[in-house]
């Protein structure tokens, strides 16, 4: 099978990162497609390192494995354990229980700091993350390049994580929600989410080797288009805004360098010359996480995270079908295209 090489965006969304895993074992189990670069933030981050870990262990069936490995635990274990470090009972085991203890946890979080609720910092995700992923031997291989985002909290800025610099604190830094864990420190600077300052990071991968088609896995759907009123739901886009700004920014800095270097006269170096040759394509699926509200973000319940991936799988097929004949040719996607 002739195999194409593809540099991947993966964006971050809490649990609808289930979705990103549906595509990701649709991409692995397809084969068509070689992955050889990653970058990702907060729940993309932790799809990017869990398939590199997996890979240098196992190859493809072995990112599946760690992946699938991964997810189930989490949506076992994540309630329970953020309910107990919080305080509270249990929920019970239904989507409907958990989505009204989720509700009341969110609340919460409004008026009390993590370091308030969580004071020992109990962190079930980092047991989970620990488990799964050999960072020694992940900091070794070679065969896929890797970068991860995480926010320094003092400046703002972006901190991008590479293969050689990951551990499990760099890790949990880019997918640490401030108002929900306490922050990460990391050679004595506190980091937060990396989806506040890159959702996710395009940059490294318009150096990566041999990769001239970037995929984007986005996990924003459309919004109404009358303003939000209530104050929950304002507050709500103002949180999507902002954790879509960053990737806004750099696909409109992509698309000026494209465009400055196939008009211009004028020779350009060999980054702007290899920017020019890049070509954009993205799995997305608007149909199903437009309907979904941020509370949803949170939702851990088994049968919740089956459906996401169940979804990103059947968007991936679809994806590879229409689009893989294209893969190497030209992009296939404008993010700035009308409609």
């Amino acid at each position: 099978m002739d195999t194409r090489r593809v540099g991947l965006g993966l964006q971050g969304g809490g649990s609808h990162g289930a979705f990103t895993w549906g595509v990701l074992d649709a991409l692995l189990a397809d084969g068509r497609l070689e992955i050889a670069a990653l970058t990702g933030a907060s729940a993309g981050a932790l799809n990017a390192v869990l398939l590199a870990a997996g890979y240098a262990e196992g190859g493809r069936e072995g990112a599946r494995a760690t992946l699938r490995a991964f997810w189930e635990q989490l949506g076992a274990a994540m309630p329970a354990g953020v309910a107990a470090a919080w305080g509270l009972p249990r929920a019970a085991s239904t989507p409907a229980a958990e989505r009204q203890a989720l509700r009341g946890l969110m609340h919460l979080a409004h008026y009390f700091s993590p370091y308030e609720l969580n004071p020992f910092d109990i962190n079930p995700l980092r047991d989970i993350l620990a488990a799964r992923i050999d960072f020694a031997r992940l900091r070794r291989a070679r065969d896929i390049e890797l970068w991860i985002a995480a926010t320094e909290v003092s400046s703002g800025a972006l901190r991008l994580f590479g293969r050689s610099e990951l551990t499990l604190e760099a890790l949990l830094a880019s997918a640490c929600l401030p108002t929900i864990h306490h922050s990460i420190e990391i050679d004595g600077r506190a980091y937060w989410d990396g989806g506040l300052s890159a959702n996710p990071p395009l940059f490294p991968l318009f150096d990566a080797r041999g990769v001239d088609d970037l995929v984007l896995v986005l996990l924003q759907g459309p919004r109404p288009a009358d303003p939000p009123v209530k104050a929950e739901e304002i507050a709500n886009r103002v949180s999507e805004i902002a954790f879509g700004a960053a990737l806004g920014a750099e696909l409109r800095a992509l698309a000026w360098m494209q465009r400055q270097e196939r008009s211009s006269f004028l020779g350009f170096g060999r980054i702007e010359r290899r920017v020019a040759r890049l070509r954009l394509h993205a799995i997305a699926a608007p149909d199903v996480m437009g309907p979904l509200d941020a509370l949803s973000r949170a939702n851990t319940h088994p049968s919740f995270i089956a459906t996401l991936f169940a979804a990103g799988a059947a968007r991936a097929e679809e994806w590879l079908a229409a689009t893989s004949p294209e893969i190497g040719i030209r992009a296939t996607f404008d993010p700035f295209a009308p409609g």
